[in-house]
């Protein structure tokens, strides 16, 4: 089994990088990557804890775009770490990321989050700050029901805590990768909200810009969604992969290796077709 989409509390999964491979391992995965979002902080920790587990580890991270004042998100897997033209463009991010998270904490003291930084800072526990460690406050605050409440209230565009942020351009990280020896894969193209019209520029622009590859099968895509995804590769000679997206154990709909296998029709990347030397 093979999942090139995780989460650690490296970013904003549930699990550390050591938990996260052993639930992979008793998942049956053999082939994971670790993909937090604009780091790359947590792969030592898993590369440590994927030789104990006999788990084919793929240094990876999910490293934000912004297109067309959208932001979309490119999975860089086999990466690396070390290169310093991604460890620039990374710790770019990280600084947006700490500046972003000042300022999202001040605009929900407006609405009645007290001490937001320092909590949210508290409650990633060395990790980053992101979105979801306010949500859960929102929530723990009585202020929302359950993260996907506090998204829609306070943390959506227009809500009250949003705060725009302008990441590299789609052609920069998609370089960042390719320096680093990694492929550049567009993740969950059906998560973005946008229409079929908006869905279909936006996998031509990655395309354009030197992108590797689709993820065609995600924790929450449909049959439908996947046959899609596949033809849009297939037009755009892009490969496929496969990941869960997995950030939580609650969410047991996004448990890690729950994913179907990519279509037949599609060419996937080596890191779906090689077999996990264990």
């Amino acid at each position: 089994m093979i999942d090139l989409h995780t989460h650690s509390t490296a970013s904003d999964g549930h699990l550390s990088p050591a938990a996260l491979v052993a639930r992979a391992k008793s998942r049956g995965v053999q082939r994971l990557a670790l993909t937090d979002h604009d780091t790359i902080a947590g792969i030592p920790e898993a590369r440590r804890a994927a030789a104990t587990h006999d788990i084919d580890l793929i240094p990876g991270a999910e490293i934000s775009v912004t297109w067309q004042r959208r932001t979309l998100h490119v999975v860089g897997l086999g990466l690396d770490i070390d290169h310093p033209v991604l460890m620039d463009g990374l710790a770019r991010h990280q600084d947006e990321r700490e500046t972003r998270a000042a300022d999202i904490g001040e605009r929900l003291a407006r609405i009645g989050l007290h001490d937001g930084l320092a909590r949210a800072r508290a409650h990633a526990d060395g990790g980053q700050i992101t979105r979801s460690h306010y949500a859960d406050l929102l929530v723990a605050d009585g202020l929302a029901r359950n993260r996907q409440d506090a998204f829609k209230r306070y943390l959506r565009p227009g809500r009250p805590g949003y705060r725009r942020t302008v990441w590299a351009e789609l052609a920069e990280v998609i370089a960042w990768i390719h320096a680093a020896s990694g492929t550049a894969v567009l993740a969950h193209p059906f998560g973005y909200g946008c229409s079929g019209a908006w869905r279909r520029r936006m996998v031509a622009a990655f395309a354009e810009a030197g992108g590797d590859a689709l993820e065609i099968c995600t924790g929450v895509s449909s049959l439908e969604q996947e046959s899609q995804s596949a033809r849009d590769a297939r037009e755009h000679a892009l490969a496929g992969s496969v990941g869960s997206d997995f950030h939580s154990p609650e969410q047991i709909w996004l448990d890690i290796g729950r994913v179907r296998p990519l279509p037949s029709s599609v060419i996937p990347t080596s890191y779906v077709t090689e077999t996990p030397a264990l």
